[in-house]
């Protein structure tokens, strides 16, 4: 399974984006800015920085923070524990992919991220259930 984010340019706040799934729309995504990072991560700031673009490798495993299983994707340089779940603000974000059905302005609009996570969660556990590989990549606007 091939999942795809196509950011578009970060406002002052926040970066929205769009995750299509084999190439078919699925929902919206919020994360933080997106920053020049170098070549050593040094342009990271903690909880405000968008991951680097690229292709990672995402699994569903328990997560330690939040008790339940979660979608994480893999081998993000500079950065560890990259989620994919729902929130709605950048507040929500920690350097993680929020989903949501529904866009307003720079936030996902509201309840609209978990069932837009559920859907989702289900796509990639049934690809992972067959031992389909399941991977994103994502690109910066």
């Amino acid at each position: 399974m091939e999942l795809r984010l196509q950011r578009n340019p970060s406002s002052a706040h926040a970066t929205t984006g769009t995750l299509t799934v084999d190439g078919q729309f699925e929902c919206y995504t919020l994360e933080d800015l997106v920053r020049d990072l170098g070549p050593t991560g040094a342009g990271k700031v903690q909880d405000e920085t968008a991951i680097p673009p690229g292709t990672y490798q995402v699994i569903i495993n328990m997560s330690p923070r939040l008790g339940k299983p979660m979608m994480r994707l893999l081998d993000v340089p500079f950065f560890d524990g990259i989620l994919i779940h729902s929130g709605n603000t950048d507040a929500d974000t920690h350097g993680c992919i929020l989903v949501g059905s529904r866009l307003a302005g720079d936030t996902i609009a509201g309840s609209t991220s978990t069932g837009a996570l559920v859907a989702l969660k289900t796509k990639v556990q049934a690809a992972l259930d067959r031992n389909e590989p399941v991977h994103i990549t994502i690109l910066n606007g």
